[in-house]
């Protein structure tokens, strides 16, 4: 039997969709997860551990092992990307452009372990899915119009993939470029698909902080696809994914 569940958490709407193997402890676990996360690395609550951390009542040794990982995980990921993602991009400590990934990643790993193969965990966007959907065929995912909200411009779909989407349709043009300072322009999507939905996240914000040149740098990179559409309204995609109709 199907279990599902959505309500608003992290400052965002979280739906996940159990196929089979769940039930609704198990969604108390997931949800009380994403509850977990919010209070540690919200931004926007005082006293989080992460807003502790940056002003600096919180020293790295007494923090959580939690925020030990996503601390280490942003600095490996602003060297892979060549500085394009900051954590430290807006002045302060945000790690938001990995940590919503990583969590969903977290939490869908979690889902596995417990014999919950066939699931998805959305999470505004970002998403993760495993195994088969409810009817017993691999899940398919939308990819948001950046024009129109209640249409897609792509569509994807398997049975084991992680898919973060960073786009300026809802807020601007609010990602800023570390090495300028300045909100960048070019691009107005950036989707990448690939096998760990924090690291798809971070390539995707790095990727919209790079502009057009994102586009290119996206093309080299091992295990991971793309799927972007420019300010202009240009979509381009990797080979690997295909629309499917």
């Amino acid at each position: 039997m199907t279990e599902f569940r959505v309500r608003e958490c992290m400052g965002t709407v979280i739906s996940v969709e159990i196929a089979s193997g769940g039930s609704a402890a198990l969604l108390d676990e997931v949800f009380a997860w994403f509850d977990e996360v919010d209070a540690r690395f919200s931004t926007f609550k005082a006293d989080s551990e992460v807003c502790r951390f940056d002003r600096g009542e919180l020293g790295l040794p007494d923090a959580s092992a939690e925020l030990r990982t996503v601390l280490d995980r942003c600095a490996d990921l602003w060297r892979e990307t060549d500085g394009y993602f900051d954590g430290y991009a807006s002045g302060r400590l945000d790690p938001s452009g990995f940590v919503k990934g990583w969590s969903v990643q977290v939490a869908s790993d979690r889902l596995l372990a417990a014999g919950a193969v066939d699931h998805c965990v959305n999470a505004g966007g970002d998403v993760r899915v495993r195994g088969q959907s409810p009817a017993g065929r691999p899940w398919r995912v939308g990819i948001r119009h950046p024009w129109n909200a209640s249409a897609t411009c792509h569509v994807v779909s398997g049975s084991d993939l992680a898919i973060a989407t960073s786009g300026v349709y809802e807020r601007g043009h609010h990602v800023v470029d570390p090495h300028t300072g300045r909100p960048a322009t070019g691009l107005r999507s950036v989707t990448v698909v690939g096998a760990d939905l924090g690291t798809a996240d971070a390539y995707a914000t790095a990727a919209l902080a790079m502009g057009t040149a994102g586009v290119r740098w996206l093309g080299g990179i091992v295990g991971y696809a793309c799927v972007v559409v420019t300010d202009e309204g240009r979509k381009l995609s990797s080979s690997a994914l295909s629309s499917v109709a």
